[in-house]
């Protein structure tokens, strides 16, 4: 397959096109110039973009890393030549699904292709995978080193070990597997554990009739056990009734006799109470007669609890058989006498002062006449005094007389004392006549109900009560006679003797609760026998589970043969397997080590590749093979160049050959050779080298037969 050109809507890319020719192409480009994202557009062109992905914290997935900057639909057109045909694929948008849309034709006439798919394009025109082409032709400076990959492993194992690249050994040894994994390894699918779980089932199932069946003859014993003991109950049941009806029918007897016995003690009592009166009279009479009672005793108690009545008064001497009127007047009449005792109606002092200073004055006088009226003077003036003495000593007494008379009361508290006297009088003349009113009162009330006793008690209130008690109790004890007897005769029932001797001793309560236990026992016996009774109707019978079981384990006794002849025959597969890929590392080893001898300038002419690709390489003057690790960083790129190369040359021929930076930590010498070798490469295959730098194009020119 040749590439002629690319157009893209990709990433950085925004409608861009790249031409190339059939040989050996370089493109030289900055850093960022895109080259990287062309190589990115040819393997999604041709193998289309994994829309399940998702980005992560360290990588971002394809669909988002390359979606177009411009905000443009993702895509893309492809022109190519393949098997003598020109050939466009162009891939666009479906909506939200970048390069959902794909298409194949023919450039000239516009025919499609229907070989050609959007899931196995690639894998059409190129021969291998997608993993095996970018382990193989599709060689990037961070991705040298080959690991190892399902599809790159089949295929080498496929082509080194049987010289075909379809596979069939592979093929082979996978169909034993399908077999071997159909016949055994699935316990869902697998037909040995299915014909073995067959086997388990059919067992189970035999088991399980045969444990049925002694189920079913058990619960039919239960059965019988439970029907003759419950024939036992059902005639202890009827013993017992039978018992009852004739204990009935003497109880019956005795209630009768009770009976007629409380007629004739009615019948005695209704003729002692016919001459009595009515039972409300004595009734009312015997209510009476408590009252009266209860009245009586409170009276006697009311009258033993009078105060007695005031017979004797102390007064104040001084008012002693004085009404009340008396001794106001008495005491306003010495009130006034004793205010007229303390004023003066003598002769004033200084009158008798001036007759006595007068009368000795006169006396003085020489004269007769003056001598006279001085004596007389004198002398008036000693009556005068006199007299006024005289009149005191009386005031004196009389107010004396009054005070001893009052004593100890003073002269202003004698009215109030008189007024205070009155109001004690009559208080003292009311209380004797509420006394007399009392107990008047209280004499009469008892007189009245002394005599109403003597009347009521003239009659047998109270025999007559009992007697009326009596013959109530009797007609309450008819009464119940009489309902007892109804109640028996209503109640009697006449049973049948028991079928055979009775030898239980269960009371009537108890043969009821053990005939419910047993007829529920019988009931669920019974529905655990028809469960059980389904459940043997629904399984095949035991000749045929025995036959059936017999045909599984001779099925499985086959399959176990048969499992042990793929185990067999896969055991020979591999082992010859191993044989022939212990031969195709030899075969990778030997254009290896050519090439990196060639990339090295001889200076490493031994090369070891085993069977995971992994690489160890040494020179002649090293005694052992050492792996990359050990290597420049050059030299290490140069050694994976050349196992790319001959991987590249033995599964993918038609392929182009694609290098991004590849070379770019190649020296200037084994760069040079590696441009030779790519040049020669280029005469039977497309290779197109993308670079960051001048070098390649610089050495190209000096080759005789460059093509740059």
């Amino acid at each position: 397959m040749k590439i002629r050109s690319m157009t893209a809507t990709f990433g950085k890319l925004e409608n861009a096109t790249v031409t190339f020719e059939p040989g050996l192409n370089v493109l030289q480009g900055p850093n960022e110039w895109g080259k990287s994202t062309w190589c990115a557009f040819l393997t999604a062109m041709l193998y289309g973009i994994d829309t399940r992905a998702h980005s992560t914290k360290t990588a971002l997935a394809d669909k988002e890393r390359y979606a177009p900057w411009s905000g443009s639909p993702m895509e893309g057109r492809l022109d190519l030549a393949w098997q003598g045909r020109n050939i466009t694929i162009e891939r666009r948008s479906r909506g939200r699904i970048p390069f959902g849309l794909f298409r194949a034709y023919e450039t000239d006439t516009g025919l499609d292709i229907p070989e050609l798919t959007a899931a196995d394009c690639g894998q059409v025109l190129l021969g291998v995978e997608k993993s095996v082409f970018l382990r193989s032709s599709f060689l990037r400076m961070t991705d040298l080193p080959v690991t190892q990959d399902e599809s790159l492993r089949r295929r080498l194992n496929a082509l080194v070990t049987t010289g075909q690249e379809d596979g069939a050994a592979e093929a082979l040894a996978q169909k034993l597997r399908e077999l071997k994994n159909r016949c055994r390894a699935n316990r869902s699918t697998g037909l040995l554990p299915q014909a073995q779980a067959k086997c388990r089932e059919l067992e189970e199932n035999l088991n399980e009739l045969l444990s049925l069946r002694d189920q079913a003859q058990r619960h039919r014993q239960r059965l019988e056990e439970l029907d003759r003991h419950r024939a036992l109950l059902e005639n202890h049941k009827t013993a017992l009734e039978f018992d009852a009806a004739r204990n009935y029918a003497e109880k019956l007897r005795q209630a009768q006799d009770s009976q007629a016995q409380a007629r004739q003690t009615l019948s005695h009592w209704e003729t002692v109470c016919s001459h009595h009166p009515h039972p409300e009279e004595v009734e009312r009479a015997l209510v009476r007669l408590e009252q009266l009672r209860d009245t009586r005793q409170a009276l006697v108690l009311e009258q033993q609890l009078l105060s007695p009545a005031p017979e004797s008064w102390n007064p104040p001497a001084y008012f002693r058989d004085l009404e009340p009127e008396q001794a106001l007047r008495q005491a306003e009449t010495d009130t006034a006498a004793y205010r007229e005792t303390g004023k003066n109606r003598g002769f004033p002092w200084y009158w008798l002062l001036l007759s006595l200073l007068g009368g000795a004055a006169l006396l003085l006088i020489p004269q007769v006449i003056g001598k006279a009226l001085g004596a007389l003077a004198l002398v008036t003036g000693a009556a005068l005094l006199f007299l006024s003495q005289k009149n005191r000593h009386k005031k004196q007494n009389t107010a004396q007389a009054l005070l001893n008379r009052y004593a100890p009361l003073p002269p202003e508290q004698w009215v109030p004392a008189a007024r205070e006297y009155g109001q004690a009088l009559s208080r003292f003349r009311e209380a004797q006549a509420r006394s007399r009113e009392d107990r008047e009162s209280l004499t009469l009330r008892l007189a009245a109900l002394d005599a109403e006793l003597i009347t009521l008690s003239g009659a047998d209130w109270a025999g007559y009560r009992r007697d009326y008690t009596l013959l109530s109790d009797a007609a309450r004890d008819h009464r119940r006679a009489t309902e007892l007897v109804e109640a028996l005769e209503s109640a009697h029932r006449d049973a049948p003797a028991p079928d055979f001797a009775d030898s239980l001793t269960h009371s009537p309560q108890e043969t009821a609760s053990l005939l419910s236990d047993c007829a529920l026992q019988q009931r669920q016996c019974q529905l655990k026998l028809g469960t059980v009774l389904g459940r043997m109707e629904a399984m095949d019978t035991e000749d045929s589970l025995r036959r059936q079981l017999e045909t599984e384990q001779n099925r499985v006794r086959e399959l176990e043969d048969t499992c042990a002849a793929l185990e067999l025959a896969l055991d020979t597969l591999r082992q010859a397997s191993a044989e022939l890929q212990r031969r195709f590392a030899p075969a990778i080893s030997a254009r290896a080590q050519a090439l990196f001898s060639r990339l090295t300038d001889g200076r490493y002419d031994r090369l070891s590749l085993s069977e995971d690709l992994s690489l160890t390489a040494g020179s002649t003057a090293e005694a052992t093979l050492r792996s990359p690790l050990w290597r420049s960083d050059g030299t290490s790129d140069q050694l994976y160049l050349a196992l790319r190369l001959a991987l590249s040359e033995t599964l993918a021929p038609e392929a182009p050959l694609i290098l991004d930076d590849a070379l770019v930590r190649f020296d200037d010498g084994r760069l040079q050779t590696a441009l030779e070798v790519l040049q020669e490469l280029s005469q039977t295959r497309q290779v197109i080298l993308f670079t960051c730098q001048s070098r390649e194009n610089n050495l190209l020119s000096q080759l005789p037969t460059s093509r740059a």
